[in-house]
């Protein structure tokens, strides 16, 4: 049965740029529902249509789940009052239940099942890391600004390093909002990236440091935002992620060697390591890492390895990552000791790597022993367990918009 999707009590209101029927025409062609209902007399006896309120904004989780339900409604708390809005239905069905969804009542909806939120899905993200309730957010000019926050703030992850998470989520923000008012696609701020990426390397194989670490802080910066513009604009798509992920896995690495090779240049060159060890262990550490990272994901949880415990998910804001690392090579800049700043991301890089093969032979441990591993985050309550500091700080409280 094909499924088509129509708006009720549409709102012409913009949030990050786009209408409600564009932000649904968005998510819903990301879950395999492309064709609007633009007739309702027109309608295929053979289809189900999933019938929304447009003055409403919807987790794209709660679509999912409703796309995947029949002849069910969904119910939210409204100025006091339970109204239905939302509704996945059979094409014979139709007309009725959009008449009680634009009258705000449940009287022609006997012989549908009533779901909550609560009903509909889970609150743990692997893609994002971080456990949220989904939400369904009613869109008016007053709260306007609040619900774009929220989308802005939903687009974090939960679970990653102190730089992205303590340092850049304010001016992220703000250069957020003008691309998307400007119409810069996330895709060109990526392209951007690699730009900077190239010129910082070649910086730093020249051994000009500063100018390098200026432009590599920025590149730092600009991948944050190309994430959450695609997420606020739902404009990400399989060739963005490859092209964002694969310059984030190649480049690291690369910088380091071209920081060593610059280093041949400066004078004193006082590394109690020799310089080629030091690049060896880097990169010989890097990859190690990334191995790990990936048994754990693709064989043993299913989800990231710093989203398992606690422990993991705190460890991720050091762990021997880009972010951490350029603080290693700034302070060392700083102290006019560029050399040290190499051994020290050598040292760190050694010591995560380690970390990271003994938390997974505990996860292979622990797996044999209960045939399956669970994240932290799918096992806690956002909204009552906020008393603890893993909670408060790996996920976001539960949206208050009225």
């Amino acid at each position: 049965m094909s499924v088509s999707w129509y708006i009720c009590h549409d709102s012409e209101i913009r949030l990050w740029g786009l209408t409600s029927r564009e932000r649904f025409g968005r998510m819903l062609t990301r879950l395999g529902i492309h064709d609007v209902v633009s007739d309702i007399q027109n309608i295929p006896t053979d289809s189900s249509v999933l019938i929304l309120r447009g003055d409403f904004i919807f987790d794209e989780r709660v679509l999912r789940s409703l796309s995947q339900e029949s002849n069910v409604v969904l119910e939210m708390a409204n100025s006091g009052i339970s109204i239905p809005v939302a509704a996945h239905v059979e094409a014979s069905k139709v007309f009725s239940v959009l008449q009680s969804m634009q009258a705000q009542q449940f009287s022609e909806m006997a012989n549908l099942r009533r779901v909550t939120l609560e009903d509909l899905s889970g609150s743990f993200s692997n893609e994002l890391r971080k456990a949220d309730h989904p939400y369904v957010l009613p869109i008016r000019e007053d709260n306007r600004q609040a619900l774009e926050q929220h989308l802005f703030s939903g687009s974090y992850k939960g679970v990653t390093d102190l730089v992205t998470k303590f340092c850049w989520p304010v001016p992220a923000q703000w250069a957020t909002r003008l691309c998307a008012l400007k119409g810069i696609s996330p895709n060109q701020v990526t392209s951007l990236s690699l730009g900077l990426v190239i010129l910082a390397g070649i910086l730093f194989s020249h051994g000009i440091f500063v100018a390098g670490l200026a432009l590599g802080w920025v590149m730092t910066f600009l991948d944050t935002v190309d994430g959450k513009l695609a997420r606020v604009t739902i404009t990400s798509s399989k060739w963005g992620n490859i092209f964002d992920h694969g310059i984030d896995l190649i480049h690291p690495p690369l910088w380091y060697l071209a920081w060593g090779v610059g280093l041949v240049s400066y004078s004193p060159l006082l590394l109690d390591m020799t310089l080629m060890m030091t690049c060896w262990v880097i990169v010989i550490g890097y990859i190690v890492g990334r191995i790990v990272e990936g048994i754990f994901q693709w064989w043993l949880g299913g989800f990231v390895i710093f989203c398992w415990k606690r422990f993991d998910s705190f460890f991720r804001l050091i762990t021997a990552r880009r972010n951490p690392n350029m603080i290693f090579l700034t302070g060392s800049v700083v102290l006019g000791r560029p050399d040290v700043g190499l051994e020290a991301v050598a040292l760190w890089t050694v010591l995560s790597t380690l970390i990271l093969l003994g938390r997974l032979g505990m996860a292979g441990l622990e797996k044999r022993m209960k045939g399956s591993l669970t994240s932290w985050l799918a096992e806690i309550d956002p909204v009552n367990g906020r008393d603890s500091l893993a909670v408060r700080m790996f996920t976001n409280p539960p949206a208050t918009i009225k």
